[in-house]
């Protein structure tokens, strides 16, 4: 194999973003985003979109591609993920993707099993299940037909608990059934490189990138999605505990020590989420020339 994707994953505000944008500058090639927060293009201040600026030096595919109105899935990624490589790979022998969807780049990298479209009418039906009888009602469905998922689920995530009974209806499987590591060919070779470090310094960074999002616009641009809270995609970290406080239910310092709380969970169920993945090579973020070596390693 000739043509190679390396993928940087590691969880929220580690760093990903600038040291993806070095390595891409360094490595000559493009960056495929997986965080599947950012392809929404209503949202930028609160899924961490690149800047202008840093959109300017690399050129970046998947970031803010579909609207908050439209369904989209993992399987549906997978699908346009091949679909852009096979073109990118026309021009270059290395792509990078980065980001910190497990379920997206399990996807990339081949690792999750077709999973059919489900009929609008399932979707809808599970819809209104959990607008009128809440989220513990969907929870109880989900634990008494997939005890697997259930126990590795996001269980504040209705999103993720809807998309598990949509498949079981539609399939009449498990979802945990779909999410098996059995590998599908791909035509390029796939180098997994983490970053990770102490959690007292990953909390930190994580508290301080909530503190510039508030700064830069975070109140203003969830209040003009207000109208769109019920939507999946705004069911998120900076988005809901917003809502709560415009809703006069909590403090303005309450939504803002929640959403770093929230960042702060998130990041550890990331964590969780590759901690058994044998072949991710780790790196602390600011190790960019060990990175940039390893990767040339890898590709002669």
């Amino acid at each position: 194999m000739n043509k190679t994707l390396v993928v940087l994953l590691g969880p929220t505000g580690i760093g990903k973003t600038d040291l993806s944008i070095d390595i891409a500058l360094h490595l000559n090639t493009e960056i495929i985003s997986s965080d599947s927060r950012q392809f929404f293009e209503e949202m930028s201040i609160g899924t961490a979109v690149p800047s202008v600026e840093q959109l300017k030096k690399v050129k970046h595919h998947f970031i803010g591609h579909i609207s908050i109105n439209d369904y989209y899935s993992a399987s549906r990624y997978e699908q346009d993920f091949i679909h852009l490589t096979d073109r990118l790979f026309k021009n270059f022998d290395i792509l990078l993707m980065t980001g910190g969807s497990g379920l997206y780049i399990d996807a990339a990298c081949g690792k999750l099993n077709e999973i059919p479209d489900v009929d609008p009418g399932i979707r809808e039906k599970y819809l209104k299940k959990y607008m009128n009888e809440g989220l513990e009602s969907i929870r109880t469905d989900l634990r008494l037909i997939d005890p697997e998922y259930y126990g590795k689920v996001d269980l504040k995530n209705p999103k993720r608990i809807l998309r598990a009974l949509e498949i079981y209806e539609t399939t009449g499987k498990p979802y945990s059934v779909f999410l098996g590591r059995k590998s599908k060919k791909r035509e390029f070779r796939i180098i997994r490189i983490g970053l990770r470090m102490d959690r007292e310094e990953l909390y930190a960074r994580i508290n301080s990138r909530v503190d510039e999002m508030i700064s830069e616009g975070l109140e203003k641009e969830a209040a003009g999605l207000m109208e769109y809270r019920s939507k999946n995609a705004l069911n998120t970290v900076g988005y809901k505990e917003l809502f709560r406080y415009f809703d006069g239910e909590i403090t303005r310092d309450k939504a803002i020590d929640l959403i770093k709380r929230n960042s702060r969970r998130y990041a550890k169920r990331q964590i969780t989420w590759w901690a058994r993945e044998k072949e991710i090579r780790w790196f602390h973020p600011d190790q960019k020339k060990d990175i940039i070596s390893y990767i040339e390693e890898k590709t002669r």
